[in-house]
């Protein structure tokens, strides 16, 4: 946003204006705005990813940071001019199944994945009420087409103005704004609040700009000047945070009425506190703002310097939010709405989950922290949701091949249970062949999700199959064995094998690596087996399957497993428990919290997992 200056102007009334606001504020606040759905964490952590490179680096959507909770993916853009209303997507860099795929990982690992509007090039107006449908339609067929969690409003530029003439932002006049909040609450009502994300992120102009001037009311000022504050209100109770961009900001005036200026704890503080107090409008007591709650409130910052304008570092932005959650006071400011603090603030936004990557992850891994200090995380008890739409591909005489929907979790799925009379199958994707049946048999098949803390999900519901009778079925050959199995990684706790790839007649859809009574069903020619105890034999055997469920000889491989002598290297995709010690950067981790391991979960990057020794 360019940098916009107004006159600061001071009266005699001050004074009394300000007495009138807090009296009016003691009955603004008891006003009830409705809760929109529970929050996906007490102190939430947002960040923007680039639907383009613009110098930052690309980063796949599952390689972003895990500390972030909200990924807004940005931006979706009008496709066919500024004022038709129609809004367009096309992943950067990513197939679209590729990209569909990425989305669902990150919604499996217990995170939200947002479709962002707008932008600095994204101008988007809704003057007529065609183009209002214009932009329902396309944004519900975009949300429904990714399985988005819900819609970010970034609308900057000239998107919103006002009227002249339209000076009471309780009921606005003007056809953007009108259509706009209509068109919110069509998208909205279509997925229902509880399980759809609304939120938004202006820019200090359109929103705290308004306690100074407001578009519709006055002459000598921009008709943009506090234009979102109409389309906040109307959509309040709907509304799950706003997150102003504390950024590329002019100085705005405070309810102090002293100027603040970006980059540090007092232009923050200041800034979130107009909000969570509420304010005149304009200073006309008669238009009072009411304040939002504080979960409704994330600060936004730029990521490091190339991010923007005003970037703060890490020890204000702390500063800020312990004025803002704790009470703890600036000396340049104090917070009018509550001297102590607001202890259920939601937290904060960055520009960019690029920009953090290209800045070493100084702002996830900072703030992370800092948030993760105030509200540590719970005990992970909630079990991940049941999987659906359990199908049987096809079938042969002895085997069943089975898939289904995967589940989601708070946390993260790491596998299913396949269930099928005393007999179980662990598996690692969602689908699997089930071998050596007996043939002209009937076998009920259910299906249930583990997350890594162990918690089962409720079970699928039941699929009965009954396999074919003894030499029907047209695919009776079975694949090669498995060649030249090797060890390629152990450690204490883990075999990683790997295998030249099997032939068959018509296809090789995976592989099976059988260790006593378990197993581990893969796709490609290589596994890591997680879970097993130090110091011990283990004898592996790998067999290939094809889509028929004929299963190959195997081949076999005895292992023993590294002594449990001292840390080990850290390593992904390794189960690891409470105590466990391992060596990352020449350093030693003590582990926090039972889990397995992800890339990007590195001991430094993790402290909530990992305890420096």
């Amino acid at each position: 946003m360019p940098v916009n200056r107004f006159m600061h102007r001071k009266s005699s009334w001050i004074k009394a204006l300000m007495v009138m606001v807090v009296l009016s504020l003691l009955q603004v606040t008891a006003i009830h705005i409705p809760k929109a759905h529970a929050a996906v964490a007490s102190k939430t952590l947002v960040g923007y990813w680039h639907n383009f490179d613009n110098g930052s680096g690309f980063i796949k959507l599952r390689d972003v940071s895990p500390k972030f909770d909200i990924i807004n993916v940005s931006f979706a853009e009008p496709t066919s001019g500024v004022t038709n209303g129609t809004i367009g997507f096309i992943p950067y860099n990513y197939t679209e199944a590729d990209f569909k795929a990425d989305v669902a990982y990150l919604q499996s690992q217990g995170k939200k994945v947002i479709i962002s509007i707008g932008g600095a090039n994204g101008q988007v107006q809704l003057p007529s009420t065609s183009a209002r449908d214009n932009f329902v339609n396309s944004v519900i067929a975009i949300i429904e087409k990714y399985g988005f969690d819900g819609l970010d409003v970034d609308f900057e530029g000239h998107s919103l103005y006002l009227n002249s003439g339209d000076s009471d932002f309780k009921n606005p006049t003007t056809p953007v704004i009108v259509n706009l909040i209509s068109a919110l609450r069509t998208i909205n009502n279509h997925f229902g609040t509880g399980p759809f994300y609304l939120t938004m992120a202006p820019e200090t102009f359109f929103v705290q700009l308004g306690y100074s001037f407001y578009g519709g009311s006055c002459i000598s000022c921009d008709n943009r000047a506090g234009a979102y504050l109409p389309v906040i209100y109307a959509t309040r109770d709907i509304l799950d945070w706003l997150q102003v961009q504390n950024y590329n900001s002019g100085p705005i005036t405070g309810l102090d009425d002293q100027y603040h200026n970006m980059g540090n704890a007092d232009f923050h503080v200041a800034m979130a506190d107009m909000i969570l107090t509420g304010f005149p409008v304009a200073k006309n007591l008669n238009q009072m703002f009411p304040p939002l709650r504080p979960d409704q409130v994330v600060l936004g910052l730029p990521a490091n310097v190339n991010a923007g304008g005003g970037f703060t570092s890490v020890a204000e932005v702390h500063k800020a939010l312990d004025a803002l959650i704790k009470g703890v006071q600036l000396p340049s400011y104090k917070t009018r709405g509550s001297v102590s603090g607001y202890p259920n603030f939601r937290g904060l936004m960055t520009w960019s989950v690029n920009w953090d990557k290209f800045n070493n992850f100084e702002f996830s891994n900072s703030h992370r922290a800092y948030l993760d200090a105030l509200s540590p995380p719970l005990p992970d008890t909630q079990p991940p949701t049941a999987p659906t739409h359990v199908t049987s591909m096809s079938k042969s005489a002895t085997s069943v091949s089975l898939s289904w929907t995967a589940s989601t979790d708070n946390v993260g799925v790491t596998g299913y249970i396949v269930y099928y009379g005393s007999q179980s199958v662990s598996v690692t994707g969602t689908s699997t062949v089930i071998s050596g049946l007996t043939p002209d048999t009937s076998y009920t098949f259910t299906v249930k999700a583990v997350d890594a803390r162990g918690n089962q999900s409720a079970a699928s519901t039941p699929l009965t199959v009954t396999t074919d009778p003894p030499g029907t079925g047209g695919d009776t050959t079975l694949p090669t064995a498995p060649g030249n199995v090797q060890v390629t990684a152990k450690t204490a706790t883990s075999v990683s094998l790997s295998w030249n790839a099997s032939t068959d007649n018509v296809g090789v859809t995976g592989y099976i690596v059988t260790y006593g009574t378990s197993s581990v069903n893969t796709a490609g020619t290589s596994a890591t087996i997680n879970g097993l105890t130090a110091n011990t034999s283990y004898s592996f055997t790998v067999t290939a399957k094809d889509a028929a469920g004929n299963v190959s000889a195997g081949t076999i491989i005895s292992v023993t497993t590294a002594p449990q002598s001292g840390a080990q290297p850290w390593a992904a995709n390794v189960s690891y428990k409470v105590n466990d010690e391992v060596t990352y950067g020449g350093k030693t981790y003590i582990c926090r919290q039972p889990h397995t391991s992800l890339t990007g979960w590195e001991p430094p990057n993790v402290p909530a997992l990992w305890l420096l020794k």
